[in-house]
């Protein structure tokens, strides 16, 4: 792929698909487990990708990443997941370095989320970037990027009431369930998998409703028995699930398969079913809403649920992007400066040059040079001319590159460029 695109200086890009633009069946088809997301970094190093990380959650997929051309991450993309070229380009986007840069803190701060404050992704970002470190791909343009996003994270988190309230998928699916099931206390709950998103919900319906009648089922046992000592559930096996769904009045899946593990065939009801689906990809057959007293809830739906903690946290949305703004800018400030640096650097010592040869003809012109103070005033002079040089670099509406090569062509330096 990299052999047959011109090898002008890599652009940073984030291209990816969210909930905004993508359902819940093409985020699925775009969705990447662990292997997939290992698959992907493995393959980026083959093509000659200097640096980048993945992320893939309920609500998006993204890869950030240096590339001549975004096309060969979207290909990294939809050669490690179901998704095709044409379905990504109807859903997607596609950034490049200043908006790329934006886009990254919207996201690892929550703004972008589909509940507006959720954290979850930052600490998605953070496992990300070491994994991408393990293959070794990732540099200090990323690093650094990675952690002013942290920072700006924390600093959300702490400053504003952004987050406050409870609000989530899995406090909105536990509102749902009390809304449209009477007597829940009384009623029997199966949770179908250990997601992150059903245990969540779990633990509030266990919170809010001091209830005793959740079941839980797991293909692997031992991790439905960890998370049952910690809440008090019952646990049954795997086999047992045709059995409990036909007990269940309420029935929560959290499987994180990539095809449905339920569907009509395994449904022999004899009383109403709510089903809430909280798997991206869906992990509920639609067949099931061909039974009467079936009711199918994905969390597309739930998260659609607005409410006063919703409204509420709207307010704080200009103190985290103010708080974003200024880390953000400082994040761009170091960029320029790592930009320009080895020109100043070769600047000066260009300079120096100049000073030293003048210095030494000076020496054998003048019978009583005084060495010193010809040394002072010269580095002034020169620290002086490299300062203004700098701020000149510094400025927002200086063109960086063209004043570098400008720089270069009259002083007659090479620098050598930072990764």
């Amino acid at each position: 792929m990299e052999n047959n695109i011109p090898s002008k200086p890599a652009s940073f890009y984030v291209v990816g698909l969210s909930y905004k633009k993508a359902d819940a069946e093409i985020r699925g088809k775009f969705s990447l487990d662990n292997e997939a997301k290992d698959n992907l970094l493995l393959q980026a190093k083959k093509e000659g990708i200097e640096s980048l990380i993945v992320t893939s959650t309920c609500n998006r997929t993204e890869i950030y990443g240096f590339a001549q051309h975004p096309f060969q991450l979207i290909k990294l993309m939809c050669e490690n997941s179901q998704g095709t070229v044409e379905e990504f380009q109807k859903v997607a986007y596609v950034y490049k370095n200043i908006e790329a840069i934006g886009h990254m803190f919207r996201v690892g701060t929550g703004l972008d989320s589909q509940i507006l404050g959720d954290f979850e992704i930052i600490s998605q970002i953070k496992t990300s970037f070491v994994a991408s470190k393990n293959h070794g791909l990732t540099n200090n343009y990323l690093e650094r990027l990675c952690n002013a996003v942290i920072q700006a994270s924390k600093r959300i988190k702490n400053e504003t009431e952004i987050s406050s309230g409870a609000t989530s998928v899995s406090f909105a699916a536990v509102r749902y369930i009390f809304n449209n099931v009477e007597d829940i206390s009384n009623k029997n709950i199966l949770l179908f998998g250990t997601g992150k998103i059903g245990r969540n919900t779990c633990e509030n319906l266990v919170k809010h409703s001091k209830h005793e009648q959740i079941t839980l089922i797991n293909r692997t046992k031992d991790k439905a028995e960890k998370l049952a000592r910690k809440l008090d559930l019952i646990v049954k096996d795997y086999a047992d699930l045709q059995l409990e769904i036909q007990k269940a009045d309420v029935l929560v899946v959290a499987t994180g398969a990539q095809n449905p593990t339920i569907d009509k065939a395994i449904l022999n009801l004899k009383k109403p079913l709510l089903i809430l689906d909280l798997s991206v990809p869906k992990n509920v057959n639609e067949n099931v809403q061909e039974l009467d007293n079936v009711t199918l809830i994905h969390m597309d739906h739930l998260s659609q649920m607005t409410d006063e903690t919703l409204e509420n946290r709207k307010k704080h949305i200009p103190a985290a992007e103010a708080i974003i703004e200024e880390i953000k800018n400082e994040f761009i400030d170091w960029t320029k400066a790592r930009k320009f640096a080895p020109t100043i650097h070769a600047l000066k010592e260009k300079l120096n040059t100049i000073k030293d040869k003048e210095l030494t003809f000076q020496r054998k012109k003048i019978s009583n040079f005084d060495e010193e103070q010809a040394e002072i005033i010269s580095n002034r002079i020169i620290q002086k001319i490299t300062n203004h040089f700098a701020n000149h670099l510094k400025d927002d509406n200086t063109l960086v590159d063209e004043s570098i090569e400008w720089i270069e062509k009259i002083f007659q330096i090479e620098t050598v460029k930072n990764d």
